[in-house]
């Protein structure tokens, strides 16, 4: 453990570490539960940070972070005009994200989930657990929720995600680990060599707000097909209307065979320079596949580099975006008596 730097109250960060006997090793940080770091080896056994992120807490404080890493809720991803209604009462959000200027909420909103203090309540070498008490009305979100979100590195060069959640009243939730990846080892490069496969065979087109119009299109014959493997630059400048809504793949895809009592297929990276390849499985219903499109280079993340577009990738395993506004979407809803249970797993491996 070692100090990260200040929040704003005066308290400080810590920096956790976890490591296996292959050589990899995670750090996370309690602001945010962030994933600040994950090392990975290439085909010849040389491990190299594999995460986009920051050397110290400032700058994760900062509104231009895009929530490298982070542990983001109460509800990840967006929500219509920065409201929802549940149970005949309506409850208005922060607007703080306006894509092609149309106002929503993203991520939790000014300061969600990944910009508060969590404590540690366990840690190992190999696993943290960290846990947060959200107030009723944080952010706009009625009821109190408890939260604890485990980092788990095993053996097997796997990294696990736990997140649950229990509320006093009823509330809504969709907790998303928001992790950048570029796995090429090389901070600052272009992500878009890498090769991706999604197991997914329906997508979920967005109006000019990137929110969901509420049904499910195919992605065969599209440039949103992934089913095969495909490397990512092949298709992403296609004369296609969702690719020009979002500047890029920035969109959720639904999951062909979903597991909610277990964990489901959902990508596969590749990376064919460094041989690295990074397996994701969830037990969510669909998974936002964001390749980086409104980085602009004025980030300086961790050795001095600049975070330019394209240069990392998200795997966001997670509920639809806007569930609590869609009836026909899987219900977002956490009543008392409820836990929420979120599990994400990352193999890595090289060839």
């Amino acid at each position: 453990m070692k100090n990260f730097g200040k929040v704003p109250s005066g308290q400080s960060s810590q920096l956790h570490t976890l490591s296996n006997a292959n050589g990899m090793i995670a750090e996370i940080s309690d602001l945010g539960a962030t994933l600040v770091s994950l090392t990975a080896p290439d085909r010849a056994g040389n491990c190299s940070d594999i995460a986009l992120g920051f050397d110290s807490v400032e700058p994760y404080l900062a509104d231009e972070n895009p929530y490298f890493g982070a542990t983001v809720g109460r509800c990840g991803n967006r929500i219509a005009h920065g409201r929802f209604t549940l149970d005949g009462v309506e409850y208005p959000l922060a607007a703080n994200n306006h894509p092609n200027g149309v106002p929503c909420h993203l991520h939790g909103g000014n300061r969600g989930f990944s910009q508060r203090l969590w404590e540690v309540v366990a840690q190992s070498d190999r696993s943290i657990t960290l846990h947060y008490n959200s107030p009723h009305g944080e952010e706009g979100y009625p009821g109190n929720v408890s939260t604890t979100v485990t980092y788990t590195l095993t053996p097997a060069n796997e990294l696990i995600w736990e997140a649950t959640a229990t509320a006093d009243s009823a509330t809504i939730i969709n907790l998303i680990q928001h992790s950048y990846w570029n796995l090429s080892g090389e901070p600052g490069s272009s992500i878009i060599d890498h090769i991706v496969q999604l197991h997914a065979d329906h997508y979920l087109p967005t109006d000019d707000g990137l929110i969901p119009l509420g049904q499910l299109a195919p992605v065969a014959g599209t440039p949103m097909d992934f089913t095969r493997a495909t490397r990512i630059g092949e298709r992403i400048e296609a004369d296609f209307e969702p690719l020009r809504q979002a500047g890029g793949y920035d969109h959720c895809w639904v999951l062909t065979t979903p597991a909610p009592a277990g964990l489901a297929p959902v990508a596969t990276v590749h990376e064919p320079t460094s041989g690295r390849i990074m397996e994701v499985f969830s037990n969510q219903p669909a998974v936002q596949f964001y390749t980086g499109n409104f980085l602009d280079g004025s980030l300086v993340g961790k050795q001095g580099a600049r975070y330019g577009r394209r240069s990392g990738l998200c795997i966001e395993t997670e509920n639809f975006p806007d569930a609590a506004n869609q009836a026909a979407f899987p219900s977002a809803v956490l009543r008392p008596g409820e836990i929420y249970q979120h599990k994400m797993l990352h193999r890595f491996s090289a060839k």
